[in-house]
């Protein structure tokens, strides 16, 4: 009999919880209601921006690896190149390829036909350099990409879950004055609806701050192995094609 007697206990507990947030609800001011709703378009797009996100960083790590495990077993800086490899949505990747087509084309620069020079000029790497530097911070702004909208919710959700809060008390304190008597009675039903704003806010606020710590941290490791990659793979051009 205990099983049956929790599980009715456990499910008169969830209805009555259903029912005092639906009665809340029916007293809130139209503003809370406004505030409300505006928090929970704000949440749902917090949440897919998270998962989005997760999974773009979770896809660029894999072929990271992947990529990384090709570059290792390559002979020379070109030789993914000349296979045309391709990685899409590889960072890792869109880095070599950017260096590759540039020391590409300052190799067979003043060359005729598909030949290649042996040699390259100091100023010549530096170009290729410059090149990788710009696409090393074009794609940590493309990870970057919406991570603004987890830090508006992050630093905005709970003041207008605050605004709204204040809000309705405010108009709770302001109809008591009018009746011209103050009860808990009549106080609770306002505050009560008043304090669901900000319940609301730091529900859209807790998550997004947790998703933007982890998103961060995840960014910075895939920034530095941009540069990591960037200053390795420019090491190799020099010492495959710098002039002595």
């Amino acid at each position: 009999m205990t099983v049956p007697v929790y599980s009715f206990l456990a499910a008169a507990n969830a209805s009555s919880n259903t029912m005092e947030l639906v009665y809340i609800w029916q007293k809130a001011t139209p503003e809370a209601k406004i505030i409300i709703i505006f928090l929970v378009i704000f949440s749902i797009v917090a949440w897919s921006t998270m998962i989005s996100k997760a999974l773009q960083m979770r896809r660029a790590k894999r072929l990271n690896t992947f990529f990384n495990s090709e570059f290792r077993n390559q002979k020379n800086v070109l030789g993914m190149y000349d296979r045309r490899l391709e990685v899409e949505g590889c960072p890792l990747f869109a880095v070599y390829q950017a260096g590759s087509i540039e020391l590409d084309t300052r190799l067979k620069r003043g060359v005729a036909g598909e030949g290649r020079k042996s040699n390259l000029s100091i100023k010549a790497v530096e170009h290729v350099k410059r090149s990788l530097e710009n696409t090393v911070a074009q794609q940590s702004l493309k990870l970057e990409s919406g991570l603004i909208l987890l830090a508006i919710a992050v630093s905005g959700a709970p003041f207008l879950g605050l605004l709204g809060t204040v809000w309705g008390v405010m108009s709770t304190f302001g109809g008591i004055a009018r009746e011209g008597s103050a009860s808990l009675a009549a106080m609770a039903p306002g505050v009560s609806a008043a304090l669901i704003t900000t319940v609301a806010g730091l529900l859209v606020a807790i998550p997004s701050m947790f998703g933007y710590n982890w998103l961060v941290h995840n960014l910075r490791v895939l920034t530095v192995e941009l540069d990591n990659f960037a200053q390795e793979l420019i090491s190799k051009i020099e010492t495959e094609y710098l002039e002595e």
